[in-house]
């Protein structure tokens, strides 16, 4: 009798019956963090969070994860965003200001940083960057990004589509 208890308890734990995810709350790890009605960057935003926001997750498809703020704004974030680490803001410290924007983040996580990018325009002289660097100055809105997807008929992929 008591290997069949045994069995039945670990057969429980592998059917799921302990929790599956890797944790009820994560905190946002960049300066601000998009929550949006699908999970897919295209997403309409529906609510930013902040650098040490905690989130509760809900659920998760592929990178994507559904949470809820405290004040019970809910939608999807890319998980890059968060973190399970514990972060402290201390006023008049350096450490506030530290958070990455989610485009850092994203550009980091592919091995491009500022040192990778001099390193670049060194050993390429002769291009010329100008448009590059206008384009990065170049803020779209999420209202004009909704409206130019609008126009071209594109329906944002869902489950991780980057």
């Amino acid at each position: 009798m008591k290997k069949f208890t045994a069995a039945l308890i670990l057969a429980g734990f592998c059917l799921g019956l302990a929790p599956a995810s890797p944790a009820d709350t994560l905190n946002v790890q960049v300066r601000t963090g998009k929550l949006r009605e699908q999970p897919s960057f295209l997403g309409r935003i529906v609510a930013e969070v902040s650098y040490g926001d905690s989130l509760r997750i809900l659920r998760e498809q592929g990178e994507w994860l559904m949470a809820r703020t405290s004040a019970g704004r809910q939608g999807w974030i890319h998980s890059s965003a968060l973190t399970d680490d514990e972060i402290v803001l201390s006023a008049g410290t350096g450490e506030v200001a530290t958070g990455a924007s989610g485009d850092e983040l994203a550009l980091a996580g592919k091995g491009f940083n500022a040192q990778v990018e001099a390193e670049y325009r060194a050993q390429n002289r002769e291009i010329d960057f100008a448009w590059v660097d206008r384009m990065e100055k170049f803020i779209v809105s999420p209202e004009e990004m909704a409206g130019f997807l609008r126009m071209g008929q594109v329906t944002p992929p869902s489950g991780g589509a980057r």
